[in-house]
């Protein structure tokens, strides 16, 4: 057994550094949060950032975090796990890791690199997007926008003729793409 009692764990060792030099941190590493209790969060890392020189930057950072106290990792497995302060810290933690380059959301073992390239432009220009609209607008609101009001314009133009694209093809695809984007779970508004 290992140090905390944890099989195959492997220690990063920690980069020599000066004060004043922020660790180099590798853009965009994929994650899935699989564990989050009070002072606790569990995170599994995608197969093609599974490597020292990815994690160990990030690592790092994590460890001279304010809130955190313990950060345990296992590269082979993909998992980190970050012991904080509780649920005040929670917020920190989080907002610390996208600083950090960490992407949360469901990962899936194989990317191609075209797919990776496809995903990261089209995050990039959805924070193009929300930055030029001080957060008002975002991609998941102007795609389905968008097809909505091709949607209307074939109604307009072509009437109900069921040739080349249909308005109602476009509308259902304006109202699929809303739902998928945003989720089926009421959202509150700010009072």
């Amino acid at each position: 057994m290992l140090k905390n009692g944890f099989v195959n764990q492997t220690k990063v060792p920690k980069m020599k550094q000066s004060k004043h030099t922020k660790p180099k941190i590798h853009a965009h590493i994929a994650t899935k949060i699989v564990s989050d209790t009070p002072g606790r969060l569990r995170l599994r890392v995608a197969n093609q950032h599974r490597k020292p020189e990815k994690i160990q930057p990030l690592i790092q950072a994590l460890q001279e975090h304010s809130n955190i106290n313990q950060v345990r990792t296992n590269i082979s497995q993909g998992s980190i796990t970050i012991n904080h302060e509780g649920e005040d810290s929670w917020n920190n933690v989080m907002a610390t890791l996208k600083d950090l380059g960490v992407i949360f959301g469901d990962i899936i073992d194989v990317h191609t690199d075209a797919a990776i390239g496809v995903s990261n432009t089209v995050i990039d220009l959805n924070q193009r997007v929300k930055q030029a609209t001080s957060g008002q607008l975002d991609i998941r609101v102007l795609f389905p926008f968008g097809l909505g009001c091709l949607a209307i314009r074939q109604l307009i133009i072509k009437g109900l003729q069921f040739d080349v694209i249909p308005w109602y093809v476009l509308a259902w695809y304006a109202f699929d793409s809303f739902i998928k984007l945003h989720g089926t779970n009421r959202l509150e508004t700010k009072s």
